[in-house]
Parts: structure tokens; sequence; C-alpha cells
């Protein structure tokens, strides 16, 4: 079966650069390699994955290529002369070792340009705020625990008078590799855990960390209309990293203690309003609280339980709302309880003046009444 062209392989133009090469192929390396191509088409992955090898192995090659471009596939064909040592690993570790080194769990950094660098484990953090907090925001300030140098080793992590030594096993590079075949796998250093040192004699402070833990304060701005389960991130106040990485951040979890009254729905808030029999019967107007103060709603006579009215922009504006909710006040008709003898006798005589007034006070009994006797028919 006739060679595919080299440029074609990878994806290329016969004028490319060096990097665009390099680029080409750590691309099609990492969609290709047989460990991430497992099942039926692991068979067709791992002769694409040997294809863009070669392709790159010629390419990359100066006087390899000057030869293929020149004469084509017989230009560095081994059996005239130019031998391309199918085996050898050549450009394969240099163009993509570090890469393996992210696949299969290696830090930031390859091992050839020193220490392993590691970023800083981002933290979270519970706060607890009112409903009223959140709906006009809060400035408030939090402690968190945080790393700083140690004073005694001046961040080394060995005692006084003693110095940190290179690792015999990764030979300070925090980093070894493991071949196979044409394969390098790069890992962390299972001895010194990718610092690329150890420390004889740790420090008594530290025990060797080179840091130790104490508490700092924070100022944290609470934005006006935040939501339950929304986070605030505050770069940078995570971990500190390993080797001089970079810190992590630190994320605020906001939760919103529950209301006595009001219950949020989005920008939306609900409350239930309490009112007498009396009351919701006669009609009339009755206050009702919102965030802001007291607002007044009018009862029309007869109101029923359950009756809804809403109250437009008296719910909270949300962090990415142009206007604010509404609130949404649900009558609860309260039956008396503990009614004294007098009140009793009171209730009974309306309940004979209903009766005798017929459906027309009743309007819901009735029609549920004719619900039922069409059920039973």
């Amino acid at each position: 079966m006739a060679k595919r062209d080299y440029y074609e392989v990878l994806g290329v133009a016969k004028n490319a650069s060096e990097d665009d090469i390099k680029k080409a192929y750590r691309k099609l390396a990492m969609k290709y390699h047989p460990d991430r191509n497992q099942g039926d088409g692991a068979k067709d992955a791992e002769e694409k994955f040997k294809e863009a090898k070669e392709a790159y192995e010629m390419l990359s090659d100066a006087k390899k290529r000057a030869a293929y471009d020149q004469f084509g596939h017989a230009g560095v064909d081994p059996n005239m002369g130019a031998g391309r040592g199918a085996e050898g690993f050549g450009g394969f570790a240099e163009a993509f070792g570090d890469i393996f080194g992210d696949i299969f769990g290696g830090g930031q950094g390859g091992g050839r340009r020193g220490q392993q660098v590691y970023r800083g484990a981002d933290l979270s953090y519970a706060m607890e705020v009112t409903l009223e907090e959140a709906a006009a925001g809060k400035d408030t300030q939090i402690r968190i625990p945080s790393w700083e140098d140690c004073e005694t080793c001046h961040g080394s992590g060995a005692k006084p008078g003693t110095q940190p030594k290179p690792c015999p096993t990764c030979h300070g590079s925090g980093t070894v590799h493991l071949r196979q075949g044409f394969f390098s796998i790069q890992q962390t250093c299972p001895h010194c855990h990718g610092n690329g040192k150890i420390i004889p004699e740790p420090c008594p402070t530290c025990s060797g960390q080179g840091r130790i833990k104490k508490h700092k304060t924070l100022e944290v701005k609470i934005p006006a209309g935040i939501a339950d389960g929304m986070r605030i991130r505050s770069a940078g106040n995570g971990e500190p990293g390993v080797n001089h990485g970079p810190p992590g951040d630190l994320y605020i979890e906001i939760r919103i203690k529950p209301h006595d009254i009001f219950e949020r729905d989005g920008d939306d808030l609900h409350c239930s309003v309490p009112v007498s029999v009396t009351t919701a019967a006669l009609g009339g107007n009755i206050q009702v609280p919102t965030l802001g103060g007291k607002a007044e709603i009018e009862l029309p006579e007869g109101t029923q339980h359950g009756k809804t009215f809403r109250l437009r922009g008296k719910g909270i504006k949300g962090v990415r709302s142009s206007y604010p909710g509404d609130l949404y006040c649900h009558i609860a008709v309260e039956t008396p309880v503990k009614l004294t003898e007098h009140q009793r006798k009171l209730l009974k005589e309306l309940d004979e003046s209903i009766r005798r007034g017929g459906d027309k006070h009743s309007p819901n009994a009735k029609s549920w009444t004719d619900r039922v006797k069409d059920l039973f028919k």
C-alpha cells in the first residue's frame, strides 16, 4: 500500500515552519494515542499514530525533509541510504515528551526545565446571610486559613545551618520518565513528590514544609440581589502553589437563611397573609409587610382563602436583573378558635341566617355539591 504524503498526513503546507509541524504532530498524537483509543477503533488509531510519528520524524529533521522534498519517499527510504530508523525514538520524545506529563499526571512545566510547578488548590467558604442582607448587599469580613513562609528556615524547610539537597531519584527535575518501546511517560517523582529536592534535616518549626499555617482577614463585598448557592471568587486566596506555583482561589458560597415571613423564588417573594373570617367576608384595607417596609392592599368583599395579590416591584432586584421582582401575598382565612359561649351563639345565628339566604352566600359550596352529585350518578 502506497504511503501518504507526509505533509498530507500532518495536515500542513509544504512551506510549513518547524513550529507548525510540531504543533500539527502533537495534535494528532494526542488524538490517536493508543492509551486514549480503546475498543473497536484501537487498531486504526494505532496505525494513524504511527503514520503521524513517521511523518514528523522525517519533516522535523532538516536533512531528511530536504531529501523528501526533492525525491519524495524514495529520498528517505532506508533501503536507499537515507534510513529513517523506524524503531528509533527520535523526535517523538523531543516534541511530545512533556505533553505526556500532562496526560498522565504531571504538573505544569516539563522536567527538563527544572522542578515541577503546581498551582495551589482552590478553597471553599460557606457564608450564611439573611434575606435582607442578600437583597440589599453587604460589606463584611471573614477569617480564613493562610500560609506564610516559616521565619525559622525562611521558607527552605531545612533546619537552620543545613540545606535541601537535590533528589537522587529525579536529579532535581521533579519528574521521572518511564520508557516502554517508543513510548515515554513523564510522571511526578515518587521520592520527592515533584519538589526536586529532599530535606535531610527538616526545620523543627515547620516540619520541613517551609511554611506555617496562620489566619488572615479578608474584606468581602456581597452584591445586592445575590441568590442562594451563588459563589464569590476571591482570586489568589486559596492554597499556595508548590515550588512557587501560583496560588489557588477562594470561592465564597452564599447560603441564605430561612426567613420567618418571606420565601424567595428567583427575584419574586411570596408571603402568607392571615386574615379573619369577618375581614375576608366584609372586605377592607389591610397592611402587609415588604422588605422595604409596609404596604397596603384592599380586600374585596367576600375574599376567599388562597386568593393571591400581586405587588409589583416589591420583590428583589437580582444581580443580573434590570428590574426588581414582585411580591405575592397569599390570603389565609383563619377559622376562629377557643370561642366563648356568647361567640358560639352568635356564629350559630349567623350560620342559620346564611343558610336561609340560600346558595348565593356560598357559591363554592353549591358548585362542589353539584360536582359530587354528578360523580355518583
